[in-house]
């Protein structure tokens, strides 16, 4: 197999993988920080205990995450040793504060987790999550500065093979870093939303422990709101994205719709079946002038088609189908979300009930079609940038090492990543195996389940 074409896959499925833990990382200390405040500020039980056990089941994901972040950080060393002594000069700023914000997050959650007993005045200790949240979220912020110089390289001269005049500020907030974040961050909110929202359905459709459905039913609420308000956020950053893409990276823009001719009224194409050769597309959805509307709020914008693009710059148009399935999985979970609110406010006339095993059903799809989202989303940005490595400056083909064995690596970090796949899978689920939320509740917060006075919840 080619080395270019073997560094590409270990490189994506090592990103494949840790873009589950690093979408669990940016998004469930914002889940449990607002669990924590509903149940002071309602001085309910069961929200502080639903955030106590979803902080406890983090713990295990950071773990993995830290593993797969380290493998990524020798990964490009070790297999793309040229696109680091490039671009490495450039962009270690980021790098390094990704570190820096981590290890804050880590020394704020290790307190977190060992003193929800220890404030008399129980509001200092949620404030302990502000800088889990500020931490998890700036780490997303700064590999993401990163990511987007590859896309969009800024803050040096190149002249002669060398590079002059680096600024490490401007490289790091280049011209689609706020874009990106602003895109990365919400879908991380909104996909785990989702997640404990698919925990709440499957529980309620599933659960042995009925004492425990009061909880669920709490839990589910939560987690959709959450759930449609960053969904709403995240079309937004989609359209954030195709305007800036439009004049950007108008290549990337072209291969996502199959768009061909530079053209006023372009359509939005969805879904179908692409022949390369004769340019044509057969069974798709096409929005009409919805493209050129999206790339600059206008149908007679010109949105640039990919026949005006050189052959050996063009991304692969396979990404059209990534493209398909993030929107339709991004737009599933909106749909479910808002679903839930007009069933939950219409029962009175209708008698369809929030909670019907049908709508539950739903519910549970939505936190995999999330993360398959996700996923369809990572690969869409990173074929979409081929073939390119730093736009512009460096292809794939140049930064690759020369050294034999990515072979036998390959198949070794495969084995890996089934391992720690595996390993944390079953180790969250004898987690809470057998263990109702209720008894912790009761463990916790004693019989009253009041959040001052339960019991458990004196000081300690």
């Amino acid at each position: 197999m080619d080395e270019v074409l073997i560094g590409r896959v270990l490189t994506g499925m090592t990103l494949g993988f840790h873009i589950i833990f690093a979408t669990i990382g940016v998004g469930v200390p914002i889940v449990f920080m607002v669990l924590e405040f509903l149940g002071l500020r309602k001085n309910d039980a069961h929200y502080l205990t639903m955030a106590r056990r979803i902080a406890k089941g983090y713990t295990v994901t950071v773990a993995v995450g830290v593993v797969t972040g380290t493998i990524i950080g020798l990964q490009l060393s070790l297999i793309w040793p040229d696109f680091m002594r490039l671009g490495g000069q450039i962009i270690a700023l980021p790098l390094f504060m990704e570190t820096f914000a981590f290890f804050f997050e880590a020394i704020f959650l290790g307190i977190y987790l060992y003193t929800w007993d220890r404030f008399k005045n129980r509001w200092y200790h949620w404030l302990l999550n502000i800088p889990i949240v500020v931490g998890s979220t700036l780490s997303a912020v700064f590999i993401t500065t990163v990511n987007s110089f590859m896309n969009t390289p800024a803050g040096f001269d190149f002249e002669g093979g060398e590079l002059l005049n680096i600024d490490p500020l401007a490289a790091m907030f280049n011209p689609s870093s706020w874009v990106r974040v602003f895109h990365v961050v919400v879908t991380a909110y909104m996909t785990i939303a989702f997640l404990m929202g698919t925990i709440s359905a499957v529980k309620l459709l599933r659960s042995t422990h009925q004492q425990d459905k009061s909880y669920h039913k709490k839990g589910l609420k939560v987690m959709m709101s959450i759930g449609v308000i960053m969904a709403a956020l995240t079309i937004l950053a989609g359209d954030f994205s195709a305007k800036f893409l439009h004049e950007n990276q108008p290549e990337k823009l072209a291969a996502f719709e199959w768009h061909f001719e530079t053209e006023e009224r372009a359509d939005l194409v969805l879904f179908g079946i692409l022949d390369e050769e004769t340019q044509e597309v057969k069974y798709e959805l096409r929005i009409p002038w919805a493209l050129s509307f999206l790339a600059d709020n206008s149908f007679d914008t010109e949105v640039t088609g990919l026949n005006d693009i050189p052959e050996d710059e063009r991304p692969p148009l396979i990404i059209h189908y990534f493209f398909d399935l993030m929107v339709f999985f991004g737009m599933y979970g909106l749909g479910v979300a808002a679903v839930y609110f007009i069933v939950k406010f219409t029962k009175r006339w209708t008698k369809l009930n929030e909670h019907h095993p049908g709508l539950l059903y739903l519910y549970a799809l939505a936190g995999p079609l999330s993360f398959l989202a996700i996923e369809a989303g990572w690969f869409l940005a990173e074929m979409g940038r081929q073939p390119w490595i730093i736009r512009g400056y460096m292809r794939v083909s140049e930064a690759v090492t020369q050294a034999d064995g990515l072979g036998i690596t390959l198949i070794a970090f495969a084995v890996l990543y089934t391992v720690l796949g595996i390993t944390c899978i079953y180790v969250l689920l004898r987690m809470f195996k057998g263990q109702s939320a209720e008894a912790d509740q009761l463990k916790w917060y004693g019989e009253s389940g009041n959040v001052y006075k339960g019991e458990g919840g004196r000081l300690s």
